[in-house]
């Protein structure tokens, strides 16, 4: 497995404020997915000296806020099943969310800090 991506992860009901904030630090908007099933938006910032932030937008947490990882990896399966050896749960239930263009699972260690475990699907031209 290798890790193609490795950022900060921002999971917050308000996430218009964390993108002011980050604005503010010389961040922008470089793109935005929504996923309907899960009442979720992402955004993801870029700054100048190349590092990124990811903000979503959800209203699944019942306990607030959730600073995370996001870790893209080459190969999902191998990944959720690394950290599910060491006890993690995935936030989502049983089943990874799938889209057209990722396989995601928010990742919840027993010691409580979260990975957004992510496979980015590229489609074949």
């Amino acid at each position: 497995m290798k890790i193609t991506t490795f950022d900060p992860h921002v999971i917050t009901e308000d996430a218009e404020s964390a993108i002011g904030l980050f604005e503010a630090l010389g961040f922008e908007r470089r793109h935005k997915k929504d996923v309907d099933d899960y009442d979720t938006s992402d955004v993801r910032m870029k700054d100048a000296n190349g590092f990124h932030v990811d903000i979503s937008q959800t209203g699944f947490l019942a306990d607030g806020d959730r600073i995370a990882i996001r870790m893209n990896v080459d190969d999902f399966d191998e990944a959720y099943q690394l950290l599910t050896d060491r006890g993690f749960r995935n936030l989502y239930g049983k089943q990874p969310l799938s889209t057209e263009t990722s396989r995601s699972a928010m990742m919840v260690s027993p010691y409580g800090f979260t990975i957004n475990l992510v496979h980015h699907i590229k489609k074949e031209v």
